[in-house]
Protein backbone atom coordinates (compact mmCIF):
# COMPACT_ATOMS: atom_id res chain seq x y z
CA UNK A 1 0.00 0.00 0.00
CA UNK A 2 1.47 3.40 -1.00
CA UNK A 3 1.32 6.52 0.60
CA UNK A 4 -1.29 8.11 -1.55
CA UNK A 5 -3.45 4.86 -0.58
CA UNK A 6 -3.01 5.17 2.84
CA UNK A 7 -3.66 9.07 2.93
CA UNK A 8 -6.99 8.36 0.62
CA UNK A 9 -8.03 5.56 3.26
CA UNK A 10 -7.36 7.75 6.53
CA UNK A 11 -9.00 10.85 4.79
CA UNK A 12 -12.02 8.60 4.10
CA UNK A 13 -11.99 7.39 7.43
CA UNK A 14 -12.87 11.06 8.76
CA UNK A 15 -15.26 12.01 6.17
CA UNK A 16 -17.32 8.67 6.40
CA UNK A 17 -18.67 8.84 10.06
CA UNK A 18 -19.25 13.00 9.23
CA UNK A 19 -21.62 11.53 6.36
CA UNK A 20 -23.34 9.40 7.88
CA UNK A 21 -23.76 11.85 10.98
CA UNK A 22 -25.17 14.25 8.31
CA UNK A 23 -27.46 11.75 6.58
CA UNK A 24 -29.02 11.23 10.11
CA UNK A 25 -29.72 14.76 10.33
CA UNK A 26 -31.16 14.94 6.73
CA UNK A 27 -33.43 12.40 8.03
CA UNK A 28 -34.51 13.78 10.96
CA UNK A 29 -35.34 17.36 9.06
CA UNK A 30 -37.17 15.32 6.73
CA UNK A 31 -39.26 13.65 9.49
CA UNK A 32 -39.59 16.80 11.78
CA UNK A 33 -40.47 18.42 8.15
CA UNK A 34 -43.45 16.31 7.60
CA UNK A 35 -44.91 16.62 11.00
CA UNK A 36 -44.80 20.22 11.35
CA UNK A 37 -46.56 20.10 7.89
CA UNK A 38 -49.23 17.47 9.07
CA UNK A 39 -49.48 19.72 12.29
CA UNK A 40 -49.94 22.87 10.73
CA UNK A 41 -52.98 21.57 8.33
CA UNK A 42 -54.39 19.98 11.18
CA UNK A 43 -54.18 22.87 13.15
CA UNK A 44 -56.04 25.09 10.51
CA UNK A 45 -58.14 22.56 10.00
CA UNK A 46 -59.11 22.12 13.32
CA UNK A 47 -58.93 25.88 13.55
CA UNK A 48 -62.19 26.01 11.10
CA UNK A 49 -64.16 23.86 12.87
CA UNK A 50 -63.69 25.98 15.49
CA UNK A 51 -61.79 24.02 18.22
CA UNK A 52 -59.05 26.21 20.07
CA UNK A 53 -58.04 23.86 22.19
CA UNK A 54 -56.58 21.72 19.32
CA UNK A 55 -55.44 24.98 17.51
CA UNK A 56 -53.13 25.80 20.72
CA UNK A 57 -51.86 21.89 20.76
CA UNK A 58 -50.81 21.92 17.09
CA UNK A 59 -49.68 25.22 17.27
CA UNK A 60 -47.08 24.19 19.48
CA UNK A 61 -46.63 20.70 18.17
CA UNK A 62 -45.70 23.13 14.72
CA UNK A 63 -43.12 25.13 17.23
CA UNK A 64 -41.56 21.94 18.84
CA UNK A 65 -40.31 20.50 14.91
CA UNK A 66 -39.55 23.76 13.86
CA UNK A 67 -37.12 24.62 17.03
CA UNK A 68 -35.94 20.78 16.06
CA UNK A 69 -35.03 21.87 12.59
CA UNK A 70 -33.49 24.71 13.77
CA UNK A 71 -30.72 23.02 15.85
CA UNK A 72 -30.15 19.90 13.03
CA UNK A 73 -30.05 22.28 10.16
CA UNK A 74 -26.24 22.47 8.85
CA UNK A 75 -25.17 25.72 8.96
CA UNK A 76 -22.99 25.67 5.68
CA UNK A 77 -26.48 24.86 3.75
CA UNK A 78 -27.53 27.87 1.34
CA UNK A 79 -31.33 26.47 1.93
CA UNK A 80 -30.98 25.94 5.57
CA UNK A 81 -29.86 29.29 5.93
CA UNK A 82 -32.58 30.29 3.50
CA UNK A 83 -35.40 28.10 5.76
CA UNK A 84 -34.15 29.80 8.89
CA UNK A 85 -35.88 32.78 9.40
CA UNK A 86 -39.44 31.03 7.63
CA UNK A 87 -39.11 28.45 10.75
CA UNK A 88 -38.54 31.32 13.33
CA UNK A 89 -41.91 33.31 12.00
CA UNK A 90 -43.81 30.19 12.32
CA UNK A 91 -42.47 29.55 15.96
CA UNK A 92 -43.38 33.47 16.43
CA UNK A 93 -46.93 33.33 15.02
CA UNK A 94 -47.49 29.67 17.34
CA UNK A 95 -46.17 31.64 20.25
CA UNK A 96 -49.18 34.38 19.77
CA UNK A 97 -51.78 31.85 19.28
CA UNK A 98 -50.49 30.43 22.99
CA UNK A 99 -50.03 33.83 24.25
CA UNK A 100 -54.16 33.84 23.24
CA UNK A 101 -54.68 30.69 25.00
CA UNK A 102 -57.61 28.22 24.12
CA UNK A 103 -60.39 30.53 25.78
CA UNK A 104 -60.18 32.78 23.25
CA UNK A 105 -62.34 33.06 19.81
CA UNK A 106 -61.06 30.26 17.85
CA UNK A 107 -61.36 32.99 15.06
CA UNK A 108 -58.98 35.08 16.44
CA UNK A 109 -56.27 32.27 16.76
CA UNK A 110 -57.09 31.35 13.12
CA UNK A 111 -55.05 34.25 11.31
CA UNK A 112 -51.94 33.23 13.38
CA UNK A 113 -51.90 29.44 12.73
CA UNK A 114 -52.45 30.46 9.09
CA UNK A 115 -49.84 32.25 9.01
CA UNK A 116 -47.83 29.90 10.82
CA UNK A 117 -48.87 27.26 8.21
CA UNK A 118 -47.56 29.29 5.68
CA UNK A 119 -44.32 30.01 6.86
CA UNK A 120 -43.88 26.38 7.33
CA UNK A 121 -44.88 25.16 3.85
CA UNK A 122 -42.01 27.90 2.82
CA UNK A 123 -39.61 26.80 4.62
CA UNK A 124 -40.38 23.29 3.79
CA UNK A 125 -39.51 24.01 -0.07
CA UNK A 126 -36.18 24.92 0.98
CA UNK A 127 -35.89 22.07 3.48
CA UNK A 128 -36.60 19.52 0.33
CA UNK A 129 -33.87 21.10 -1.00
CA UNK A 130 -31.42 20.56 1.79
CA UNK A 131 -32.65 16.75 1.66
CA UNK A 132 -31.97 16.56 -1.90
CA UNK A 133 -28.53 18.31 -2.22
CA UNK A 134 -27.23 17.70 1.20
CA UNK A 135 -24.86 20.26 2.85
Amino acid sequence: MGIRQAGCGIVLGWLLPVALALGGALAEIQEHGNAMIRDAEEMVMHGGMGDGKAILHHCSEVAGHAEAILKLLPASDDHGREATPLLKEAITYCKRVAEMGEKVDPGASLNPAVKARAAARAAMKHLKEVREHGA
